[in-house]
């Protein structure tokens, strides 16, 4: 099992583990906990039979015991990259156990963490053997993550919309005459309001939610105990799977398209697993079978006990069977509780954004870190008002939730679907089960997936076309981006060379370009103070430093290789945080630093810093950077004279330009790849945007590459 790295702060912290349970009840169950609002009316279209109320009560209860609380609470959600969640964890946890995949050279450096072929079953080797041999099934998994992602991305656009048109249209309760233009407009004004606290963070905004989240489920639940003990108690019987089996028997085809409007009972169970890398497991697990799934049980009963008096209320069940007197007050609640709902898809969206990014399937935009302990915390202004506008628009556009129901129900039980499949190979290859044993439970939760599937991709031409084109337009543009990385990365290199080759030193340590490494060599003219090259891979010679010689047959006093190391922790101890070592060329060193998610590396210090740690790595780490040089040795002095001397003259940071063009001879459809990945690097964000340092210096060194 992998280590959940988010939460190593407060494992032993009690008061934490509990406030985060509490964060978790705010963020992850907004949108399944507001299902209640519109299930019954959006599977039935006229007064149900007392039959056919049992039967769909009966779905609802064995699809949120099995497809939530068997498969997603105890399964999946320990199938996690690193603490992280989601269908891009899942395909980034199976790229570290197999080779399925080709990745840039840093990923190739990590240290694999697969078994051993001795830690598995014969069966598991050779299935892991099959994977990893066929091109066309690494295709295959690497299109699942990417469909997956991008419904769930679809789903963050639908979910604000059904969820506050939910709540809002409990107006016609009391108001059966409210116009529908009056619905959507209250609407989109809670929309914006709710994008608007994004930038507050997943803990203050959880924090804050987490109050409406308990009331709104405590409501349902005092509402159902309500109901059961005013109306009819008897749809208790619905426990027993014979009402569900006899509801297919009795309405066959009927009863199997219905399904579309059931399916909506357990939408929000992909964004508990999408956010688990801003909660834990366990706070999930715990907040969901303590909490979340009793209250939500007893709603649904509840209601079908109040519909099996009064038929009618199928069409708005919750404000129908709210009690005499509390309409207002459960109406109230139900728009906070709709406004939260849409929280766990927005969390879930920046955490899966900031997967793709991290695994190089999507532009580099702003990513801010919003907690100072939980590495997954994180926001995304860019996603966060593409979200806004395309909520808004899905909300005018539809402008109620049988209609939203039907657009968004098959993205959500496709990415079900896609993550049984996924947690299945997790389980043979990783967690070591026998085959045998996982094609079973894949057969029980493959089969109810695809039952609802099957029902849900019957609404494509009512709705779900909207999510499945735009799903289709996101996949796009992260296959687009992840091509055109792999052709930049091999066409890099292709263009490497170490440092060897690179130069020569003579017998007086003076340097010479190679011969073959650029246009007739010839000695380098030496240029005063400190060169610190941007170091993208970490290893040879970096490839701006070959550019530079190349073009101007020149070299630092003190050239300085350096290499950013990001950890998934909030900051790195000082005796871990830099690693130097000197090369075969004079006065040149390689610097590593590793930093976690709170520290600003890129600062107006850094060439201090480093110049500290340069002199305490010559001095060999027993001294302070700051000894005078008459206490050491005649070599060691003489080192970091030059150093102090380099220093003294001025530091300048050298970072490349590149420029890419598609090579003229690839066939048109991968020149519009190209050319479709060289116009959105050229729109992501910078490296100097990063970097916080006087413009004077700075040093861009223009490259071009043909891929």
């Amino acid at each position: 099992m992998t280590t959940d790295i988010s939460l190593r702060h407060l494992n032993n912290s009690d008061l934490g583990f509990a406030v985060l349970v509490w964060q978790s009840i705010g963020v992850v169950y907004g949108d399944i906990g507001t299902s209640p609002l519109y299930v019954y009316s959006s599977t039935f279209t006229s007064n149900p039979s007392r039959e056919d109320l049992l039967g769909v009560l009966s779905l609802i209860i064995w699809t949120l015991t099995l497809m939530v609380s068997a498969k997603y609470v105890l399964i999946v959600l320990a199938a996690d990259d690193r603490g992280g969640g989601g269908i891009f964890a899942l395909y980034s946890l199976l790229c570290r156990y197999a080779n399925i995949t080709d990745g840039d050279r840093k990923s190739a450096r990590i240290v694999s963490m697969r078994c051993q072929n001795t830690d598995l079953r014969p069966a598991n080797r050779e299935f892991r053997r099959i994977l990893e041999d066929s091109p066309f099934i690494h295709v295959i998994f690497k299109g699942l993550a990417v469909v997956g992602v991008c419904l769930m991305i679809a789903d963050g656009v639908l979910t604000p919309a059904q969820s506050v048109l939910g709540a809002i249209q409990g107006l016609r309760h009391v108001r059966p005459d409210i116009s529908s233009s009056v619905i959507v407009g209250v609407s989109c004004a809670v929309l914006v309001l709710l994008f608007l606290v994004q930038h507050w963070g997943t803990t203050k905004v959880g924090v804050c939610f987490a109050p409406v989240v308990v009331l709104w489920l405590l409501l349902n639940l005092v509402f159902g105990i309500y109901n059961l003990a005013v109306h009819d108690h008897t749809v208790l019987k619905a426990f027993s799977p014979y009402f569900a089996g006899q509801y297919f028997v009795r309405n066959k085809t009927e009863g199997w398209m219905s399904l579309g409007g059931v399916l909506l009972a357990f939408t929000g169970v992909e964004a508990m697993y999408a956010n688990l890398g801003a909660f834990s497991r366990r706070a999930i697990r715990i907040s969901w079978l303590c909490f979340a799934y009793p209250c939500l049980l007893v709603a649904y009963i509840g209601q079908a006990a109040y519909i099996s008096e009064n038929p009618s209320a199928y069409s708005n069940p919750f404000f129908n069977s709210t009690p005499p007197r509390l309409f207002w007050v459960a109406f109230i609640v139900s728009i906070l509780a709709a406004a939260v709902a849409s929280q766990a898809l927005i969390t879930g969206t920046f955490q899966l954004i900031s997967q793709v990014m991290s695994q190089s399937y999507f532009p580099k935009v702003k990513l801010v870190h919003t907690s100072a302990m939980f590495y997954g915390q994180v926001y995304i202004p860019l996603a966060n008002w593409l979200l806004m506008i395309g909520t808004i628009l899905v909300t005018v556009i539809f402008n109620n939730t049988n209609r939203l129901g039907r657009a968004y129900g098959a993205c959500v039980v496709l990415v079900t679907f896609i993550t049984t499949c996924m947690v299945s190979v997790v389980a043979i290859i990783i967690w070591r089960i026998h085959p045998a044993i996982v094609l079973v439970g894949f057969l029980i939760f493959g089969s109810l997936d695809g039952l609802y599937l099957t029902s849900a991709l019957t609404k494509v031409p009512d709705g779900a076309w909207f999510t499945l084109m735009l799903t289709c337009l996101l996949s796009i543009l992260l296959f687009v981006w992840r091509y055109g990385k792999e052709q930049q990365w091999r066409a890099e290199m292709s263009n490497r060379v170490s440092l060897g080759q690179l130069v020569t030193v003579d017998d007086e340590g003076k340097l010479f370009l190679s011969p073959g490494a650029g246009e007739g060599g010839g000695e380098l003219t030496e240029i005063k103070g400190v060169g610190i090259f941007f170091d993208k891979d970490g290893d040879m010679s970096p490839a701006i430093f070959t550019q530079f010689l190349r073009k101007f047959k020149a070299r630092h006093e003190l050239i300085i290789f350096f290499h950013l190391h990001p950890l998934p922790k909030p900051e790195v101890e000082a005796d871990e945080k830099y690693k130097i070592t000197a090369t075969d060329v004079p006065n040149c060193y390689q610097v590593h630093v590793r930093h976690g998610f709170n520290e600003h590396v890129m600062t107006q210090n850094l060439k201090q810093l480093i110049h500290e740690r340069l002199r305490r790595f010559i001095i060999g780490g027993d001294g302070m950077p700051n000894d005078p040089l008459d206490e050491h040795d005649e070599m060691t002095r003489q080192k970091l004279d030059a150093v102090d001397k380099a220093n003294r003259e001025g530091v300048v940071y050298i970072i490349g330009k590149e420029q890419l063009k598609p090579n003229p001879k690839t066939n048109f459809v991968r020149r519009l790849a190209l050319g479709a990945f060289i116009w959105l690097r050229q729109l992501s964000r910078s490296k100097v945007a990063e970097m916080d340092f006087q413009l004077d210096d700075v040093f861009e060194v223009g490259t071009f590459t043909q891929i």
